[in-house]
Parts: C-alpha cells; structure tokens; sequence
C-alpha cells in the first residue's frame, strides 16, 4: 500500500486540475477478464504428449475439460501482458465456467433477474408476463450451445421477446402473455440463429 495522487475526473485531459490522495493501504485491487485463447497456450505448456505415447502419472488426474485450473503467471505472460503488470498482481486464480444451473439462477433468481425486468416493461402495459419452465430451460440450452454465457441470455431473450413487446401492447384485449417452449423456439429460427452465432 502507498498514498497515490488520482485526478478526480480521471483521464490525463486537464493536468492542471486538482488531485485526490488515495491511501491504498487497505484496498483490494481485483483484475479480470476473458482471456479468451489462453486456454490454448496452458495446453500447450501442460501438453503430456512424447513422441505418440501417452504419459500419465497415476497420482496426478489432469482435468482437460478445464485447463485454466492450471494457469500461472507464464501463461499470462505468453498471453501478452507485461511481466510488470504481472508482478503487481500476487494472487493468480481462475473461475469454473457457468454451468446450466447457474445460467438459470441467473435468468430467474437476482432481485434483478432478466426475467422480472421483461415482467416489469410487460407491467407497463397492463400485460401479465410468465415463461413456461420448459422455455427457461430452452433459453438456457442455447446459451450453452452457442456458448454466449451470462451476456448471451439476454440477446436470446431480446430475440424471443421483442415481437411481442412491440406488437401486444397496441392490442387492448390481451391481458396476459405466456412464453411456452413452441413460442420460443419459432421465434429463435435459423435466421435468428445465425445472426446470435455471428454477434458471439
């Protein structure tokens, strides 16, 4: 930790503008990222390959569906970041990929879930929003498969959703509007898909 002079505003624009003493002492610096690639690079370095044959230690299981458990700071480096950046980073961990249970917490679960904010633009227009179980599922499996993760759920939802959201509205009638599996799946066609695999 040290005492660190940062412009308020940020940037370099105006360096005449006054500046704020941090103390850092008692901050935790996190850095992520994707990374995406680098996974290439770990298998090459944890390759057990000799000459066709096949070496394994008994007492050592190599996960090969996630080699990023077996990241270091050579790896990074490799990657393309400085070795002075590497330096200031002490602790090297990685993050187990979302699974389909989680994707679904994701799409149903926080205060703030994906799902609820579709129910509450559908709220506006006095329109009740539910979505079949099966439909969950399907948007999940196809975050899965096109391998958007978290970010992907939406631009699946969007596709799904956004007929419905322009067109039900102006349709005074209608009170209520269910998502089931055929809904979904007639929305997300060959165009669509092809047009989510280009966007990944």
């Amino acid at each position: 930790g040290t005492e660190v002079y940062v412009p308020p505003q940020g940037g370099r624009k105006h360096p005449e503008q006054k500046l704020v003493k941090i103390d850092t002492a008692n901050i935790l610096f996190i850095c992520g990222g994707a990374f995406d690639g680098v996974e290439k690079i770990i298998s090459n370095r944890t390759n057990k390959q000799v000459i066709g044959f096949s070496v394994e230690n008994e007492d050592e299981q190599y996960d090969k569906d996630n080699v990023l458990k077996y990241i270091n700071s050579h790896d990074l480096r490799q990657y393309g970041l400085i070795p002075e950046l590497i330096g200031r980073l002490p602790v090297l961990t990685y993050l187990e990929p979302l699974d389909k249970d989680a994707l679904k917490q994701i799409l149903t679960q926080p205060k703030n879930a994906l799902i609820k904010q579709y129910q509450k633009l559908f709220a506006i227009e006095d329109i009740e929003l539910s979505i079949s179980d099966e439909a969950v599922d399907f948007i999940v499996d196809k975050a899965m498969e096109f391998k958007l993760g978290a970010r992907g759920l939406r631009s699946i939802c969007e596709v799904i959703m956004t007929d419905a959201m322009y067109e039900l509205p102006s349709q005074s009638e209608i009170s209520e509007f269910i998502v089931t599996l055929d809904y979904a799946q007639s929305k997300l066609g060959n165009n669509k898909v092809k047009q989510l695999r280009v966007a990944s």
